[in-house]
């Protein structure tokens, strides 16, 4: 299981999560995407941590308090959508016969 934080002010670093995090338990990893073309910080952060209940605890105390002027929102992480393929997989449709 995962954590999903956003809302997270752009100059926060993983420091700045963990110290947050580690109140509430042992954290595993935390992974602050970054924007492919800028390379800046997306604004959200994945958090996971040791156990689920530890999980649960953070969860349900850091959804929507303030922190750096902003109302955090934490939740667990779905799973990553597929994206979608274009073209449809047919390589053959520019020959000619």
């Amino acid at each position: 299981m995962s954590i999903y934080v956003g809302n997270l002010p752009f100059e926060v670093d993983q420091e700045d999560v963990v110290e947050v995090f580690k109140e509430y338990g042992k954290i595993k990893r935390v992974h602050l995407p970054m924007d492919r073309e800028t390379g800046k910080k997306r604004g959200f952060a994945f958090v996971e941590m040791e156990t689920p209940e530890e999980e649960a605890k953070a969860i349900a105390a850091l959804d929507g308090a303030q922190w750096m002027g902003r109302e955090l929102k934490v939740n667990q992480a779905r799973e990553r959508e597929p994206k979608p393929s274009f073209g449809g997989g047919n390589r053959n449709r520019d020959r000619r016969y």
